[in-house]
């Protein structure tokens, strides 16, 4: 990596991709401290982000060669995951192999990005612990004979994304020693209506725009009524960026909604049930569309602001 940091810092932005959509203090931030090797912690709700701000991140510092992708949602086995395994063989005996996470350790000015951390099994957090403190910084492989202590590299930045919020059932209470060994904390931006508009039309430019409009302000509702508590989620921009794509194939709204948006939420409860909620506020927009008097389609309002 370049040493020369402040300099990178304060040109930043110009390596700042255009897909990414997350303010630019925070991407200053995030490049300065993945130069300066700290713990980051990239926190926001499924659909924000997270994974393409890494990804953009190693490809800024060009880093593609020296990135290593951990998941640890699915490390049922966290020793054999993030330590290694012991075998055995009538030729050689007894051999270890260890894991991808030891080689990442191994290797300087890396980044290791520890995708769905709130989703590890808990002693997966626990073998994390020692490596990621900045005073002892190692591994000690105990399946190995001879227990080696495996020292972390110079430069190397440990980047994990974790979801937040009570709606993420599979998700665990993340202890608090493992929390504050992320010294960096960074919450990816929830975009509004008509910045996932521009993130449509900068990722999906073949989308039909005039469903769009329509499907990002439906979007923007159902974050409205999640933050008053009336709704136990919202659309994220994935699953906007997945109706984008449908549309090209020529989908829509009232197929996009019965395919994408409807099935997230539960029906219990007949007409006071969230499902129900959801279907009045997409039939506003299909009852609207084809108006002469609309912006794409749809009435004119303030795209900053939550149409209802």
């Amino acid at each position: 990596m370049n040493t020369d940091i402040k300099t990178i810092v304060r040109s930043a932005v110009e390596i700042k991709p255009n897909r990414l959509f997350l303010k630019e203090l925070k991407w200053r931030y995030l490049v300065r401290s993945a130069l300066r090797g700290k713990n980051i912690l990239i926190v926001g709700p499924s659909g924000s982000g997270k994974t393409f701000a890494v990804q953009s991140l190693v490809d800024a510092l060009n880093l593609r060669d020296k990135y290593f992708y951990i998941n640890m949602g699915a490390t049922q086995d966290p020793r054999a995951a993030l330590i290694g395994n012991t075998h055995f063989s009538k030729e050689a005996g007894t051999l270890f192999d260890e894991s991808p996470f030891v080689k990442a350790l191994r290797t300087p000015n890396s980044i290791i990005h520890l995708d769905e951390l709130s989703r590890a099994h808990p002693d997966a957090w626990n073998i994390l612990l020692t490596p990621l403190d900045y005073i002892q910084r190692y591994l000690r492989l105990d399946e190995k004979l001879g227990s080696e202590k495996v020292h972390v590299a110079e430069g190397v930045c440990f980047v994990a994304t974790a979801n937040v919020g009570n709606e993420y059932t599979a998700t665990r209470v993340m202890d608090k020693a493992l929390l504050d060994r992320f010294t960096v904390k960074i919450e990816m931006d929830i975009l509004n209506q008509s910045s996932e508009m521009e993130f449509i039309k900068e990722h999906c430019p073949s989308a039909d725009m005039n469903t769009m409009i329509s499907v990002t302000e439906i979007a923007a509702a159902t974050r409205e009524f999640t933050h008053q508590g009336k709704l136990s989620k919202f659309i994220s921009t994935r699953s906007v960026k997945e109706m984008a794509e449908l549309t090209i194939d020529g989908f829509n709204l009232v197929e996009l909604a019965e395919m994408i948006i409807y099935p997230d939420y539960p029906d219990d409860g007949g007409v006071d049930s969230e499902r129900t909620m959801v279907k009045q506020i997409v039939q506003k927009y299909v009852s609207a569309e084809g108006k002469s008097d609309t912006l794409y389609g749809n009435p004119k309002r303030d795209l900053d602001q939550p149409p209802f």
